[in-house]
């Protein structure tokens, strides 16, 4: 049976290996000439750089699986670290190596800055909400929900609003209270200590999945074409769009049983006009700064908790890499004058001596409460969607992106 996959993205990589490990006859087809999509290794000035700073957790199991069976190993590919937010402004939670979930309870006890009794409210109400499954009587925004559970002071300011703009790539003045409990019962909730390790990449991104995965297509049989933008789908009938069982899909004029679509939202109408979809999106800025070799951070996550700048991590070698997540005031400076911002918020007495600003004007929907978000399936039951926005309980998500490929590789009727 042949199946064409259309978005080389982490999705459709994941779905176009499990449609070939079933024995499908797969043709993946993308636009750009690099795997990845918005998660994708770039040639910049003789730098192999990421389009995007992404960082992991080890509650990704999907994504670490599929990593390691096109035979990339995350155990050398990532630095694994526990989880510590730390902020200039002298707040820090670390969590030690105990198991879950007094890693939790012992990180949030020890964290400075905090008075004890707002710890302990802390402790009760994330308690509650465990008990509850993590589900909410009703969807609101994640400053409402915060704001009912009494999380008005310092861990509402530094760990639970940067948590929520980093997962969320949303502020919690409008993002989904419901998301961010997701995301929190799979991390913090979890009970498995691993979950909520970071996973730093030592690599670029391209060598954690998109490479190795395109390397483990081409072995096994799959048809990989880049720098090729499907113009239509129709059926062989020549009637655009026929429901019809016995119909097969030409897409670009060839001839398929069945297709994935795994492109960017935005995207879908124009292949698939049936499919309504319609959402907000939020940008995303990635800034590298180069400084000496010895340069470096006391940890290499940073919360920088500025005006402009959010989260920085230190790629090693004195590269950073700054993320600014979310529509904000950043977005009025030009390049010069956001990277003059962030070295001044950075004070580290030094000037970086290269550096490149990354846009993504849609980088990620906007997860606002109760948003609507189509399924993988559609009203053909051969053509089948697969993209973080479709794998309703997460946020724009790497995990998320694989899980939807998966799942939609495994609708496809093969038999």
């Amino acid at each position: 049976m042949r199946v064409a996959v259309i978005g080389a993205g982490w999705a459709g990589l994941a779905a176009a290996v499990e449609l070939t490990e079933r024995g499908a006859a797969v043709t993946l087809m993308e636009a750009g000439r690099v795997p990845g999509g918005r998660a994708r290794s770039v040639e910049i000035d003789g730098r192999t750089l990421d389009n995007g700073q992404h960082i992991l957790l080890g509650a990704y199991r999907e994504t670490l699986a599929l990593m390691r069976k096109v035979g990339a190993d995350p155990e050398l590919l990532f630095e694994r670290r526990p989880l510590k937010v730390v902020d200039p402004g002298g707040f820090r939670l670390a969590l030690p190596m105990l198991p879950a979930p007094l890693n939790v309870a012992w990180g949030l006890l020890g964290a400075t800055a905090v008075d004890l009794p707002e710890k302990l409210k802390t402790a009760l109400w994330m308690q509650g909400v465990k008990w509850r499954k993590f589900r909410l009587a009703r969807d609101c925004s994640v400053s409402e929900w915060l704001d009912a559970a009494g999380q008005t002071g310092k861990l509402r300011r530094h760990l639970w609003e940067p948590l929520c703009l980093a997962a969320l790539n949303t502020s919690a003045d409008t993002a989904s209270a419901q998301i961010f409990a997701n995301v929190l019962r799979d991390s913090l909730g979890s009970s498995r200590r691993s979950d909520t390790d970071l996973l730093l990449p030592r690599a670029p991104f391209g060598e954690l999945l998109p490479e190795p995965a395109c390397r483990w297509l081409g072995e096994h049989g799959a048809t990989l074409r880049f720098g090729q933008r499907v113009r239509s789908i129709i059926a062989n009938t020549g009637s655009p769009r026929s429901t019809h069982d016995d119909s097969p899909f030409l897409v670009d004029g060839e001839t398929f049983d069945a297709v994935i679509l795994a492109v960017a939202p935005q995207h879908v109408p124009t292949l698939w006009p049936a499919m309504d979809i319609a959402f907000d999106y939020e940008p995303i800025a990635t800034v590298y700064l180069q400084f000496s070799a010895k340069t470096a951070l006391p940890f290499p996550l940073l919360n920088l908790a500025g005006k402009y700048g959010q989260w920085v991590v230190d790629r090693g070698n004195g590269l950073f890499a700054c993320v600014i997540s979310g529509h904000g005031e950043w977005e009025r400076l030009d390049d010069a004058a956001l990277v003059h911002a962030l070295q001044d918020e950075l004070g580290l007495g030094e000037t970086a001596s290269w550096q490149q600003v990354i846009r993504e004007k849609r980088a990620t929907f906007r997860c606002r409460p109760q948003q609507a978000r189509p399924d993988h399936r559609t009203a053909d039951p051969r053509v089948f969607l697969a993209g973080d926005y479709t794998w309703a309980d997460y946020p724009a998500t790497l995990e998320g992106a694989v899980r939807s490929g998966l799942r939609a590789a495994r609708a496809v009727p093969l038999a």
